[in-house]
């Protein structure tokens, strides 16, 4: 027995303390149920350990999402963001998206006292080296000091330290983390009962001396006015907004690189590194090879707090040797003279095989034990953060002996992110973006609030009032569009001027509101209509901030109504798919007409509806077909036998 004196298991136990793991433990804890984290290091808990932001397109939409479900994260980056921006404000609404730059310290102070404080949640610092169970079923964990550790459920999020190493230049030695072992022993422990694991790698940038950089010479970038929000409630900022700042590389930047990689200096290329890279996030290695025809490429310069001089120059992840670091720096405009605070390594580590997992994140060969964040293939915060809120969900759904919660792909990125794991897999590390949502117009940041609204309610966590403030908002948009599709505006040559200003054709009878709003380049709020009146939401949301809010969910459901009802049939139509439910012993014998091929891939993956096998790499529309076919027999069947069972 552990912890000195445990006599009975805890609930639910979470193994890590980053993103993954904060959300896992304070889900699992705020449902009423005893939860455990376990951490390598208490003061470490929430760390950022690579950019300091939150959110940036797709992400911001997974932060969102989680706010609506109960989640801590966009709560805390609201408390502790630095600046705040919207990115792709000139496009579509479906790709514009909120990101924060952090106050790292703020950041991680701010989410370590909501763990420590939260009812139900305790921390114990140790270190996990393996699993305790019984055949197939996980019952806790084994520490290096404290012995055994038994809960009914147990929840690993490990991120970067499973097996990790670290690399700078021809330096590499054990860690997750600069300064922090990894965590040693759970890989064996994994594969002993039967798991899969592969290798991959991520990086992360060197940090410099603020005061070491000549900033006048630099293309600044302002906070955005008013500031935009991940939490529905969007208070304002408590902290002071600052700008970030804009340089880029040169060609004398990528001749350092290219001889440090020619003369084998470089992990990346020099064959030290076994596992596979993030694709969408380069090593500024990488950029210089893959982009050979680029004479540069932009760089950020993002300060990593209000109380501290260093500064993230965010493009520039590399594992060069210190001396190559220095160097290159150097060449870059406005960093002549800077000084590293901190040198940028690369860190490869184990990952799980996330298509042995189901889509509650639990691992489908073993019961007790679900695994979330970038043991399961992804990188970045927002990722890891979803995937430890729905794993410790999911978690205590089980001990409730509920049905398991699923967000589906068409309802949230966090559902699209999950499928895409669990059907698909990954060969490196797994980056959000909105690419990968079939129908991104539905899954906006606007209308979070309302296309999560029952998945909210059925979790529990949010509170009664909350979720009615969801209504209310929900309740003046419609009472907008109902406005504008009965209101006429007349000509007018206040107007018609703001049209002509636009470049579009002057009215020349009356029309409704809704038709000129229709028109792509019109504002609501150049209109001079008069709207109705936004309810009162949330103390601290001024009643401007609020209706400005509104009038923008208005704007696009008119302006995007005709495409927003396409994707919406699509969706109807999918749901046949997504509701069709695939008998778990329909793969335990080879299916007639179907090839080997096929059914090897979908006995393997057991995937839990037709449209989820449909995802499956190699699964043709025929073998859907097919597959449903076998479905209707099998049920079929079942009627029968209960039909006699009743006889």
């Amino acid at each position: 027995m552990s912890l000195g004196t445990q006599t009975k298991p805890w609930d639910v136990l979470v193994v890590g303390g980053g993103h993954a793991g904060c959300e896992a433990s304070l889900a699992a804890s705020r449902l009423g149920f005893k939860t455990l984290l376990v951490t390598g290091s208490i003061d470490r808990i929430a760390a950022m350990s690579c950019n300091p932001a939150v959110g940036g397109v797709g992400k911001g939409h997974i932060v969102k999402e989680l706010d609506i479900l109960g989640g801590d994260m966009g709560i805390v980056a609201d408390a502790t963001g630095i600046q705040f921006r919207t990115l792709n404000a000139s496009r579509g609404p479906a790709v514009q998206a909120t990101r924060c730059q952090s106050d790292m310290r703020a950041y991680q102070a701010t989410m370590a006292a909501r763990i420590v404080s939260q009812e139900n949640l305790s921390v114990h610092q140790d270190d996990v080296i393996g699993l305790v169970n019984a055949g197939a079923n996980v019952q806790g964990v084994q520490t290096r000091f404290g012995g055994n550790i038994h809960a009914r459920q147990t929840i690993i999020t490990t991120g970067t330290f499973l097996g990790g190493k670290l690399h700078l230049g021809q330096d590499k030695r054990p860690g997750g983390r600069a300064g922090e072992a990894p965590a040693s022993g759970l890989s064996k422990a994994l594969t002993g009962l039967g798991l899969e694991l592969g290798r991959l790698k991520t990086g992360t940038c060197p940090r410099l001396d603020g005061r070491t950089i000549n900033w006048a010479v630099l293309e600044e970038q302002l906070p955005e006015t008013p500031a935009p929000r991940f939490t529905f409630e969007s208070t304002p900022p408590p902290l002071k907004q600052i700008s970030c700042f804009m340089t880029k590389t040169t060609s004398q930047t990528h001749d350092v690189i290219y001889d440090a990689i020619h003369s084998g200096d470089a992990p990346v290329y020099n064959g030290q590194i076994d596992g596979t890279g993030p694709r969408y996030c380069p090593s500024i290695e990488d950029k210089v090879v893959r982009f050979r025809a680029k004479n540069s490429h932009l760089i950020f310069l993002e300060p990593q707090g209000l109380h501290t001089p260093e500064v993230y120059p965010n493009g520039l992840s590399t594992s060069l040797a210190p001396s190559d670091q220095i160097k290159f720096l150097r060449t870059i405009p406005g960093l002549e003279e800077t000084q590293v605070t901190r040198w940028g390594y690369a860190v490869e580590y184990d990952f799980l095989n996330p298509t042995q997992l189901d889509s509650t994140l639990k691992v489908k060969s073993l019961s007790g034990l679900y695994t979330a964040g970038q043991i399961n293939g992804t990188t970045g915060y927002e990722e890891a953060a979803v995937q430890g809120f729905l794993a410790g969900v999911n978690a205590a759904r089980a001990l409730q002996e509920k049905d398991p919660f699923i967000l589906t792909r068409q309802e949230a990125y966090g559902g699209v992110l999950v499928d895409d794991l669990v059907t698909q897999g990954t060969k490196e590390p797994y980056r959000m973006f909105t690419s990968r949502a079939e129908h991104r117009l539905i899954l906006r940041e606007d209308n979070v609030h309302t296309r999560l609204y029952d998945a909210a309610k059925k979790i529990g966590i949010v509170s009664e009032d909350r979720l009615r403030s969801f209504e209310r908002f929900e309740e003046a948009v419609q009472r907008n569009l109902a406005h504008a599709r009965s209101t006429t505006l007349s000509p007018s040559d206040s107007l018609n001027a703001y049209l002509e200003e636009l470049g579009e054709q002057p009215m020349r009878q009356g029309a409704t509101l809704e038709k000129v709003l229709r028109r792509p380049k019109v504002e609501a709020s150049r209109l001079g209509v008069e709207w109705p009146s936004a309810p009162f939401l949330s103390a601290g949301d001024s009643s401007e901030h609020l209706e400005s809010k509104i009038l923008k969910r208005t704007t696009i459901e008119v302006k995007y109504a005709g495409y927003i009802e396409r994707a919406s049939d699509a969706i109807a139509r999918e749901k046949v798919l997504e509701d069709a439910v695939i008998p778990e012993n329909l793969f335990e014998s080879q299916l007639a007409g179907m090839s080997n091929e096929v059914f090897d891939k979908l006995s393997t993956l057991r995937p839990k509806t037709l449209g989820q096998a449909s995802r499956i790499s190699g699964v043709t529309p025929a073998a859907i077909g097919l597959l449903s076919v076998h479905i209707a027999r099998k049920q079929e069947h079942t009627n029968q036998v209960n039909e006699d069972t009743r006889r």
